[in-house]
């Protein structure tokens, strides 16, 4: 299955159905009467977020949904049966947008959540509804009333607790598939994650969190260059980032500060969330190497620095288990 973060779709309500002009014909009966009924309401167009989805690509084949209109009403006061409504299901975490792209309708970051976006129309009434003591015969019935159309972006922010970032073989899938069931691409060249993955991490019987692996950062990524950094709307709702760095690469502090400017250009409310800075490949390091590398980049960010080997699992269980913490933390808030 082909992943697909962001959809533009047509959506319309259903109209309400007429109401008619009707009296009463009956043997015995010396005054008729007007007798036409109401309209149906026309069917919604409801938005659900279900957990079994994790993509948009259905959005790529069908573009349009129309609930139907409601009946006509009929004489004898029979109203027009209600139209059924379009149920429309999206993965947990898809946002509604507006056509302008920043107007949001609509956040369904919870399974079950539901949304009413275009309410169908009302019936329009029958004659019946128009008699009175002086207008016994009314031959006026309303139309129904329109249902409501609007293009709507669908844009998918998948749920994790915690993000990767960093530069393209930082070691980002690497972590990932060892520190959970996932099994991401994993090569030795840049931009094998072409998009997010997301994987389980399991410490114990009782606690757990969910890890999301971003396509890799390069400068200028948020002018377009590499694959962009639209991916970084995935890890907008973590509770924390981890920073992967290549611990093998000479200029370590530099690509830090590269990967904190295209995090700030992006978005400074996502610049600011809690970072957890990782020293990474540190199998391939001296000891001394290591602690060398380790000084200067606490010296730059002014946090600690853990290290790591994604081969090798050396430092995994702390790196888990500061991960894990933070997650409880921002989950009590």
């Amino acid at each position: 299955m082909k992943f697909l973060d962001q959809a533009k779709i047509y959506v319309r309500s259903g109209d309400g159905g007429d109401g008619v002009v009707a009296f009463r014909r009956e043997k015995y009966i010396e005054y008729g009467g007007p007798d036409g009924g109401n309209g149906g309401r026309g069917g919604d167009v409801i938005f659900r977020a279900v957990p079994s989805l994790n993509t948009l690509i259905d959005f790529r084949y069908t573009q349009h949904f129309r609930a139907r209109k409601g009946g006509n009403g009929a004489g004898s006061d029979r109203t027009g049966a209600a139209a059924s409504d379009v149920l429309i299901d999206v993965p947990v975490g898809t946002q509604i947008f507006a056509e302008d792209r920043e107007t949001l309708l609509a956040d369904l970051d919870e399974a079950g959540k539901e949304i009413l976006l275009c309410r169908g129309g009302d019936g329009g009434l029958g004659n019946a509804n128009f008699k009175s003591s002086t207008n016994r015969a009314p031959r006026r019935a309303d139309k129904g009333w329109p249902g409501e159309e609007r293009w709507v972006w669908l844009r998918l922010k998948l749920i994790a607790d915690i993000g990767l970032v960093g530069l393209p073989n930082a070691g980002k899938s690497t972590l990932l598939s060892v520190a959970s069931r996932a099994r991401p691409k994993i090569a030795d060249y840049p931009f094998t994650t072409l998009h997010p993955q997301l994987g389980v991490v399991r410490l114990n019987a009782t606690e757990e969190f969910v890890i999301a692996d971003i396509p890799g950062l390069i400068e200028g990524a948020s002018n377009g260059a590499g694959l962009g950094d639209r991916f970084l709307g995935h890890v907008e709702r973590c509770a924390s980032l981890v920073h992967l760095i290549d611990g093998t690469e000479s200029q370590i502090v530099r690509h830090w500060r590269l990967i904190r400017h295209e995090l700030e250009a992006y978005d400074p409310i996502l610049a600011q969330k809690p970072e957890i800075i990782v020293l990474n490949k540190c199998d391939a390091l001296t000891a001394q190497q290591k602690s060398a590398k380790r000084r200067a980049l606490e010296k730059a960010s002014g946090s600690p620095v853990m290290t790591l080997s994604g081969v090798t699992h050396e430092g995994l269980p702390e790196v888990l288990r500061a991960l894990q913490d933070r997650v409880n933390l921002a989950r009590t808030k």
